[in-house]
């Protein structure tokens, strides 16, 4: 592997206006990672990857790199691009077992985190580095949010978010509280009275978004976020239809067929799938079969009954009256995206949020209410991970700043 990674990185030409870290959303200093690796620095490479991204590990294995830094890379144009999710992925996991520094002394602010999906995690690593004493309440057994709740093993093996939670947040004095979901027994109000002076928001969209047609409710139709939560306890039958063309629809596809489902079709509405190129190839490779321009009407015991629609240029979609079929399936997948759950706006005053329940932030994160911040995915709806992270180091910065400005005698 190093011998594949080090011809990558002789591939770089180095360039002095660098389109693959333009092309990156959080700016990875790619020509300076591959320069020092070439030096024989693996370890400086390495912290400066940590540095610039706690998620580097995570972020080399699941990142659209096709549409960010590869995908700007000059050698692209011509040929194959220098593959840096390669070199990132090497350089990092290698590097991740020597960070054995502990906490940053403490600063005797508390800080709360709630949720350790992208963000949370982000979040709390960064404000560590201050000395701020961080707890993280999280609402399942294990930290990790949609990267390990909604991420299947064969993308984003588990031990890479058991090690972060091991090196990144345990070693650095980070406290975690797993199965314990704000605003039911502890609510926000409850955290600003003990102390803690600022409280990050990082809940996710775990509410997954309905067709609303008949069938919904019957016991064969299934949400994907819901079957990738845990897919070993669902009994799909040998044929399954999957409604959505995403990369959600794509992992539960993919999972699906290696629990043992034979015959995988998934339906994409429009004539191409929304997925990227990269998860689709490896869909149709491992068998996945795909329908274009088919509008699900109506979910049956037998299947689903879908009518063909036509796509006009700038979009629009129109129905043929006349196509329903019904194509079998011996269960039901949707992944259509999801939407935030409403627990902790509903048992919290002061918290706006826009029409689709999103909270309502600015771009560094402050909430309607003064000492709540939030980012990710309950602010901006599904994005990568990468876009997450990047955000949220804006936010971090801002509710250090936060704190800080707050009177001496508040922030004892």
């Amino acid at each position: 592997m190093a011998l594949h990674v080090m011809d990558e990185a002789n591939r770089c030409l180095g360039c002095k206006v660098p389109q693959c870290q333009k092309g990156c959303p959080i700016n990875t200093p790619i020509p300076e990672i591959i320069r020092l690796l070439k030096e024989n620095k693996l370890d400086e490479a390495g912290w400066r990857l940590f540095e610039n991204n706690p998620l580097t590990t995570v972020c080399s294995l699941i990142c659209n790199h096709e549409k960010q830094c590869e995908g700007h890379c000059v050698l692209g144009k011509k040929g194959a691009p220098v593959h840096f999710s390669t070199i990132e992925q090497y350089i990092s996991s290698t590097y991740a077992p020597k960070m054995t520094k502990g906490p940053h002394p403490s600063n005797g602010i508390r800080v709360a985190i709630v949720g350790s999906g992208p963000a949370g995690i982000t979040i709390a690593i960064l404000l560590a580095r201050y000395g701020y004493q961080v707890t993280i309440f999280e609402g399942k057994d294990k930290i990790g949010g949609v990267l390990r709740y909604g991420i299947p093993e064969f993308r984003l093996p588990k031990s890479v978010l058991d090690d972060i939670q091991y090196r990144h947040l345990e070693m650095k004095g980070i406290k975690i509280r797993p199965n314990t979901n704000i605003g039911g027994a502890i609510g926000i109000d409850d955290l600003f009275r003990d102390g803690y002076k600022a409280i990050f928001i990082g809940t996710g969209v775990w509410k997954p978004n309905t067709l609303h047609i008949k069938g919904e409710t019957f016991g064969h139709v299934h949400f994907g976020i819901n079957y990738l939560n845990n897919p070993d306890s669902y009994r799909l039958g040998k044929k399954v239809i999957v409604i959505g063309a995403g990369n959600a629809a794509m992992d539960v596809a993919r999972t699906a067929l290696r629990k043992g489902v034979e015959d995988l079709t998934c339906f994409s509405i429009t004539k191409e799938v929304a997925a990227s190129q990269y998860e689709y190839s490896y869909a149709k490779l491992e068998g996945v079969k795909f329908e274009y321009n088919k509008k699900p009407v109506e979910i049956v015991d037998e299947g689903v009954i879908f009518r063909d629609v036509t796509e006009a240029e700038n979009g629009t979609l129109t129905d043929v009256e006349g196509t329903d079929t019904l194509y079998p399936a011996d269960s039901v997948i949707i992944s259509i995206s999801q939407g935030p759950q409403n627990t902790i706006v509903n048992t919290t005053s002061g918290l706006n949020t826009n029409t689709r329940g999103l909270l309502s932030a600015d771009e560094n994160g402050h909430t309607s209410r003064p000492g709540i911040f939030a980012s990710g995915d309950v602010v901006n709806g599904a994005r990568t991970v990468v876009e997450a992270v990047a955000h949220s180091k804006k936010v971090a910065e801002a509710m250090h700043a936060y704190i800080q400005s707050l009177p001496p005698e508040e922030n004892q």
